[in-house]
C-alpha cells in the first residue's frame, strides 16, 4: 500500500494591499495636518533694524542679565545672588522706560534654572525678554 500525500489548499500568494494602502493614506493626511503646525513659531522675533533707536540707546535702556552658575547672576554688571534676583530686578524694571530684559546663560547652567531667571524676570514685570548667546 502506497500511502498518498494529500496537499493542503493552497496558500495565498498575494499579498493583501488594502490594510498597506489605508495606513500609508492616514499617514499623509497626519503629516499634512501636522506640518501647518509644526512650522509656526510660538517665539516673536523682532530684527533691531526695525527699530528706530540707535544701538547705544537700546542696549542703555535694556536689562542684561547673565546666568552664571545655580546660584550667581550678573545683573547690569553687578553680581547678584540667584535669591536676590527679583530685589535686583524690580527697581531696574520700574526706571526702565521700555521693560526689556536680555538673558545670557553660561554652558553649566541647568535649562531649569535658566527658565527659572526667564520666569521671574517675567513677573516682575519685564515686558519682552530676549535670549543671547554668550
Amino acid at each position: 500500500m502506497r500511502r498518498h500525500r494529500t496537499r493542503g489548499p493552497d496558500g495565498i500568494h498575494e499579498p493583501n494591499l488594502t490594510p498597506l494602502i489605508d495606513v500609508s493614506l492616514v499617514l499623509v493626511v497626519i503629516l499634512l495636518v501636522a506640518t501647518p503646525m509644526a512650522l509656526q513659531s510660538g517665539i516673536a522675533v523682532s530684527h533691531a533694524a526695525a527699530s528706530g533707536r540707535s544701538g547705544a540707546q537700546a542696549r542703555a535702556a535694556r536689562i542684561e542679565i547673565t546666568v552664571c552658575d545655580e546660584s550667581q547672576l550678573i545683573v547690569n554688571r553687578t553680581r547678584v545672588s540667584r535669591a536676590a534676583l527679583g530685589a535686583a530686578l524690580q527697581p531696574l524694571l520700574n526706571d526702565s522706560p521700555t521693560r526689556e530684559v536680555v538673558v545670557r546663560c553660561g554652558d553649566a547652567v541647568s535649562h531649569g534654572t535658566f527658565v527659572a531667571v526667564i520666569d521671574e524676570a517675567k513677573a516682575h514685570g519685564a515686558a519682552r525678554i530676549a535670549v543671547m548667546d554668550r
